[in-house]
């Protein structure tokens, strides 16, 4: 008796996870590389290409700036400015970066260059290099000052290469 009671309570679990994994999204997905920090394993979108961000795998508009170094993104979610650190909120320079990632990209349409050697972090934010308009943003925080560099291994771009 005790067993259908368990098996009962499986399947209503698996009815339940089976209906919060369907994407609904536009995007196309594939399996992740292998990521060796997270024991996760989480689908990041691919093959969505925009024409004013050549270097872009993805693209989508940015509807939120959370902070310096994160943004919310139409058809992707959270994403991390890879391989950068802006200061945190109370920290000095902290509201001179989110300004300045605002006036860049909220509102637009920003291209995605995903790290293909480790695409989402331990809050599982997808970590990117941002475009806008062609411009690696990334890069832009750091050679502005509102960023540090922050390479954190394995990653498939060299921050340090930027400055």
């Amino acid at each position: 008796m005790r067993w259908e009671y368990v098996l009962i309570i499986i399947c209503i679990m698996i009815v339940a996870v089976s209906g919060c994994t369907q994407d609904d999204s536009p995007l196309n997905y594939s399996s992740p590389a292998s990521n060796t920090t997270n024991s996760s394993t989480t689908a990041v979108p691919t093959t969505t290409s925009s024409s004013t961000n050549p270097q872009a795998e993805v693209s989508g508009n940015c509807y939120k700036v959370v902070d310096g170094d994160t943004i919310d993104v139409e058809g992707v979610g959270r994403v991390r400015f890879v391989g950068v650190n802006t200061p945190e909120r109370g920290e000095p320079g902290y509201q001179e970066a989110k300004d300045y990632v605002k006036t860049m990209c909220l509102g637009k349409t920003v291209g995605l260059d995903i790290d293909n050697a480790k695409n989402k972090d331990k809050y599982s934010r997808t970590l990117a290099v941002v475009y806008v308009d062609g411009v690696n943003l990334n890069q832009a925080l750091l050679k502005k000052g509102y960023a540090e560099v922050m390479y954190i291994p394995p990653s498939e771009f060299n921050p340090y290469k930027w400055t």
